[in-house]
C-alpha cells in the first residue's frame, strides 16, 4: 500500500494508489460481471399518461378486460346477408334480396336479417341480427329497394369476430417489454388512459480532463473536442436512462469530488480512470464509497472501474472513445438495461459468420473487436487503437473473443454483434 494523494491532502485512510506504478492485477470480465450482477438499483414503478408512454419499459403484464372488438362487425362496406340466400348466384343468374335497412358504425343496426332480405353495411358497423355473412358492395346491382346478388359468399365472410383481436383475460404485453407506438395504440383500444411503467434511472456524465473543450468549440494546440460526452448521454438514453447532468471537469480533486457527491442513480465517468498521475477518480470513488472493481483484462478497456457510494453507482470509463464504448456496453449499458426492466442482452444484433481472415487475440484478456461484413464474410476493421472512433463508424458491428481463446481461425464461424440490423 502506498499513500494516496487524496490521503496526503486529507489525511484520510490509506487508498492502493496505483498510479504510475500500473495494475497489480485486473479482473477478468467474468469476474466484473459477477459482482455486477450483485448490484441492485431499487427504483419505484410509476404511472405515466399513454401519450408518454412511448419507448419506457413496462413494469407489469398488461391483462386486457375487454373483448377487442366488443361485438361483430363489417370488414368492409356491403350488405349483411344469410349467406345460403347467395348460394348459386353468378352474373347470369342473379338472385333478387330485398333491402330492409341500413347498419351504419357507432349505433346499434336496429333491424333483423331473415332468408330474402338484406342490411347495407358500412365498414366497422355492427352485423344485424340473422346475418351470417357480408357481401361486397361490388358483387351486387341495386335497383330500388332490392339488390340482385351475382356472386356467392361463405358463411361467416368479411365478418370481424367479437375478441379475434383481443380476448378479454389474455396477455396482451409483457412485463420488460419497450413500448412501441402501436403498443400506445393497442393500450388506448382497451381503455388505458395511463400506464405503470418502470423508473428511469437517473444519469450523470462527468468527462475529466484539462484538455477537453466543450463540443461546438475549435480545439487549440493540444485540446481535444468532448466526444465522449455526448456518445455516453446517447448510450444512457437508448437504454433507459434520463440523463440529468453532463458536464466536463478539469483534473482537480475537490471539483471531481463534488460532482461524484451530487445527486444521481449513476454516473459514468469517463477519462482520468486508468494509473496516469492525474487519474484521480479511482482514488476518490475509493474514499467516498466502495472501489470495486478496477482494471479489467480486456482490450480495449482495460483501466475500466465500478464502485458505489452509499447506493449510487459509479462507472469509471476509459477516455479514449472506443474504450469507453466498449467499457460502458459491457458493463454500464448492461446495467442500466437491467435497472430499466430491459434485461442484460446486448442491444444489438447477432448474426453468425464465417471470418474471412484470422482474428488474433490472447489467452488471458477478452477482446472486442471491430468488423466488417464483406461479401457476407467476416473481415476485421481494427484489433488496436482504442482512441480511432472512426473505427465504430466504419464497423458493421464486432465480435467479442473469450479470454480463453487466442482467436479465429479463417474461415470459423463466429458471432458478430451487428449495430444496425439491416446489415444482417
Amino acid at each position: 500500500m502506498t499513500q494516496s494523494y487524496l490521503e496526503s491532502q486529507n489525511n484520510k485512510v490509506a487508498i492502493d494508489d496505483v498510479r504510475m506504478r500500473g495494475f497489480k492485477k485486473r479482473s477478468t470480465v467474468e469476474q466484473a460481471n459477477a459482482w455486477l450482477n450483485q448490484q441492485l438499483l431499487d427504483l419505484p414503478e410509476i404511472i405515466v399518461p399513454l401519450n408518454q408512454a412511448a419507448g419506457r419499459v413496462v413494469s407489469q403484464e398488461i391483462i386486457s378486460q375487454y373483448n377487442i372488438p366488443g361485438f361483430e362487425r363489417s370488414m368492409m362496406d356491403g350488405y349483411a346477408i344469410v349467406a345460403s340466400d347467395a348460394q348459386g348466384a353468378s352474373s347470369y343468374n342473379q338472385l333478387q334480396l330485398k333491402v330492409i335497412g341500413k347498419s351504419m358504425p357507432g349505433r346499434e343496426a336496429g333491424v333483423k336479417v331473415t332468408s330474402g332480405t338484406a342490411v347495407r353495411i358500412m365498414t366497422g358497423a355492427p352485423l344485424p341480427e340473422g346475418a351470417d355473412a357480408v357481401l361486397p358492395a361490388e358483387k351486387v346491382e341495386l335497383e330500388d329497394q332490392f339488390i340482385f346478388v351475382m356472386e356467392s359468399v361463405a358463411q361467416g365472410r368479411n365478418i370481424g369476430r367479437m375478441g379475434e383481436d383481443i380476448r378479454a383475460g389474455t396477455v396482451i404485453l409483457e412485463k420488460g417489454r419497450r413500448l412501441r407506438p402501436q403498443d400506445i395504440g393497442l393500450l388506448a383500444s382497451i381503455g388505458h388512459s395511463e400506464i405503470s411503467v418502470c423508473a428511469r434511472p437517473r444519469i450523470s456524465v462527468m468527462v475529466t480532463g484539462n484538455e477537453i473543450l466543450p463540443v461546438g468549440e475549435k480545439p487549440k494546440n493540444y485540446q481535444i473536442i468532448n466526444s465522449n460526452g455526448p456518445m455516453l448521454e446517447s448510450l444512457g438514453i437508448r437504454d433507459g436512462g434520463e440523463i440529468i447532468s453532463s458536464k466536463i471537469i478539469p483534473d482537480d480533486p475537490e471539483k471531481i469530488r463534488q460532482a461524484m457527491l451530487e445527486d444521481y442513480d449513476i454516473l459514468l465517468i469517463t477519462g482520468g480512470t486508468s494509473v496516469g498521475e492525474e487519474d484521480l477518480a479511482p482514488l476518490l470513488l475509493a474514499e467516498l464509497g466502495e472501489l470495486a472493481i478496477h482494471g479489467v483484462a480486456m482490450r480495449p478497456s482495460r483501466s475500466t472501474g465500478m464502485g458505489k457510494i452509499g447506493k449510487k453507482m459509479v462507472f469509471l470509463l476509459p477516455g479514449n472513445p472506443v474504450a469507453c464504448l466498449c467499457a460502458y456496453d459491457f458493463f454500464a449499458g448492461k446495467f442500466i438495461r437491467r435497472t430499466t426492466g430491459l434485461g442484460n442482452d446486448w442491444p444489438y444484433f447477432p448474426v453468425v459468420k464465417k471470418l474471412k481472415q484470422k482474428q488474433v487475440s490472447m489467452i488471458g484478456r477478452t477482446d472486442y473487436a471491430r468488423v466488417r461484413l464483406i461479401d457476407d464474410l467476416v473481415e476485421p476493421v481494427a484489433i488496436s487503437g482504442a482512441a480511432n472512433l472512426s473505427s465504430t463508424t466504419q464497423a458493421h458491428g464486432f465480435v467479442i473473443v473469450p479470454g480463453d481463446s487466442e482467436g479465429y481461425a479463417p474461415g470459423t464461424e463466429v458471432e458478430v454483434f451487428l449495430y444496425d440490423k439491416y446489415l444482417g
